[in-house]
Order: C-alpha cells, then structure tokens, then sequence
C-alpha cells in the first residue's frame, strides 16, 4: 500500500494492468457504478418529455440529450469493466438495491420548466463534479470523463436557454420557470453528497485522488457559479440566506436538509421505486435482444 500511495503522491495514472489495492478496487467500482447508473436512470425523468415537448426543435434537442446520457453510461460501465466486475452484475446490483445512483433523479419533472431546470442546475453540478474527475488517479475512469464533461457542457447551455426563453414569455411561463427552480435547488446541492465531516469515504477518494474537491468545496463551487446566473435569468434562488460575503469571497447559504437526503437515499424519494421499476421492466422487455445478439455471436463471431 505504501508503495502504490506513493505513486498516487506523485500524480502518476494507475492503469488497469497496474497490482491494484483491493480498497481502491473495491472504491472505484462503487463510484463508478454509481455514476454510471446515475446516467441511466437520469434519462427517466427528462424522457418523460419526449412526447410533450412545445416544438420539434425542442423536441430533437430533448432527444439528443436523453440520447448522450445513454452514451455516458456506457463510457463508464466500460471503464468500470476494467476493474473486473461484470455490467450485468452492476446492472443487477443496481436493480437489487445494493449499488445506488445520484438522489436527484428520484424527484418528478411536473412541468416542462423542469426540463430547462435540470439541464441547467443538474447538468452545472455535474460538471463541477466532473471536471476534477478528468485528473481522477484512474486512467479509464479520468479518459472517459473528457468526453462527458463536454456533452454535459453542451447540456447545461441548453438548460440556459430553455429557460431565458422561458423568462421571456408570458407571466405564467416564467411562474412556471421560477417554480422549478424553487424544487429542483435544494435537491440539487445534495448531489455533491454530505458534509465533509460526515463523508469518510470522500476524504479516503481524496487521498487516493480519485477525487481532487471535497465534498463542501464542491457545493460552493457550484453556489458562486449559478448564483450570479441565476440574476442573469431574473430568477430568485430559494434561499433567504444566500449572499455574497466579501471577507470569504464566495456566497453564504442556508443549511441543507440533510434529513430529506437521508430519506431519498434509503429509498423514500418521490420516485424511488417507480424508477427502479421502469428500469428493471426496461431490462427485462430487452431480454430477446440480448439473447439475439449472443446467439449471433456465437454463431458468426463478434462484429
């Protein structure tokens, strides 16, 4: 262990064919998985649009969207491939419970303000989550990230634009625009996970540098960038507390509820169980397609 902490201080890449430590296996393979589902399951709520969008222009950058996020799962259960675990067991894991994906996309899109909210708060905290990830210790994990952090990019912009639009419409358009922002704000600060001193396992990542932020200097991260855009937009952020503070050089905040993460994240989420049982029902209705390509395979060779 000394030896591979050594390599990780010298901020040298470990690869798949490096003697890997169990731990940092078995850490990797939980963040990666997560991530990985977190990107499957997040193209639930958005799809739920697809059919409902107000213009064929909004509906193909909808489509798009949805589509990349499929892409971004499968960038990662490759790369979590590389450590030696199966996709069909993770896909297991993740339809039994026993690996988790990201809280937030157990919360309902009621309107289509929601899908602008989401590109632009959802998609913005992954990307201050992913860029540090792009100098994850993990060569597989931190080259897959380069490509997802530019699609989410391109997502968040979107989120900005849908919403502006929005902001520039009628009185119940921008009602509708201010009140997803009002549910979709809290829950979005709870995706960067607890505080630090409640985190053990992101101080261990950071040791490790799989992750290079914390936990909390993430989160504010992602408050003094959205803050002065949400001004921009003519949205009110749902947080009495939140100021800028000259001394610091960041905005304050109001406290997380931290109870309501605790909840979700035990399964008592708006949308917890319909989630898992699209996904799983997804799966099984896809059964034939996967028996088809094996027996190809098997048949003819891979193409």
């Amino acid at each position: 262990m000394d030896r591979f902490q050594a390599l990780i201080d010298a901020d040298l890449r470990i690869e798949p064919h490096d003697d890997l430590p169990e731990a940092y296996r078995e850490t990797l393979i939980r963040q990666i998985a997560q991530h990985a589902h977190s990107e499957l399951i997040g193209m639930q709520p958005e799809g739920n649009w697809l059919t409902r969008a107000p213009s064929l222009r909004r509906k193909a950058i909808l489509l798009a969207k949805v589509q990349d996020e499929a892409g971004h799962a499968l960038y990662l259960y490759g790369a979590a491939e590389t450590l030696g675990i199966d996709r069909d067991e993770m896909i297991d894991r993740l339809h039994r419970g026993t690996q988790k994906y990201s809280t937030i996309f157990n919360y309902p899109t009621l309107t289509w303000a929601d899908v602008g909210a989401i590109a632009w708060l959802v998609d913005g905290a992954a990307i201050v989550n992913q860029i540090p990830l792009c100098r994850c210790s993990y060569g597989p994990y931190a080259r897959a990230m380069v490509r997802v952090c530019k699609e989410e990019s391109f997502h968040q912009r979107q989120g900005v634009e849908l919403l502006l639009a929005l902001m520039n419409g009628t009185p119940a358009q921008k009602a509708m625009a201010q009140d997803a922002l009002d549910r979709w704000w809290w829950p979005t600060l709870m995706m960067f996970g607890p505080p630090d001193d409640d985190s053990p396992r992101s101080a261990q990542s950071m040791k490790w540098r799989i992750k290079r932020m914390s936990n909390d200097e993430l989160r504010q991260r992602f408050v003094d960038i959205t803050a002065p855009q949400a001004v921009v937009l003519g949205l009110r952020i749902p947080d009495s507390l939140l100021q800028w503070n000259e001394a610091r050089g960041h905005y304050d905040f109001g406290p997380v509820d931290w109870g309501e993460f605790a909840r979700v994240v035990s399964g008592d989420g708006p949308c917890n169980r319909r989630r898992i049982a699209i996904r799983t029902a997804a799966h099984e209705d896809g059964q034939w397609v996967r028996d088809a390509s094996a027996a190809y395979a098997t048949k003819h060779g891979p193409t």
